[in-house]
């Protein structure tokens, strides 16, 4: 098992902390681990219909074409007298 320790909290979030904890009959420490692992075990979906709703509206007018650009070695800089 690992250990953390968390700095910098907000005023009153301990106190908040050790309130719910005495609710739920936990210690902070126990009442702090069920909240991370609740949220690191809760699925949250990354919301990415926009790119759906895009690719269907570059359907509906015909799509795009790009050029294929030939892939050149870069120059070298001209960076003034030396």
């Amino acid at each position: 098992m690992s250990a953390i320790t968390i700095r910098k909290l907000p005023d009153g979030a301990k106190q908040r902390l050790r309130m719910r904890a005495a609710a739920h009959g936990r210690s902070m420490e126990a009442e702090a681990r069920t909240i991370l692992l609740d949220a690191l075990n809760t699925g949250h979906r990354v919301d990415l219909d926009w790119i759906e709703q895009l690719i269907a509206v570059g359907g509906e007018v015909g799509g795009v074409e790009l050029p294929e650009l030939k892939d050149e070695p870069a120059t070298a800089a001209d960076l003034g007298p030396a």
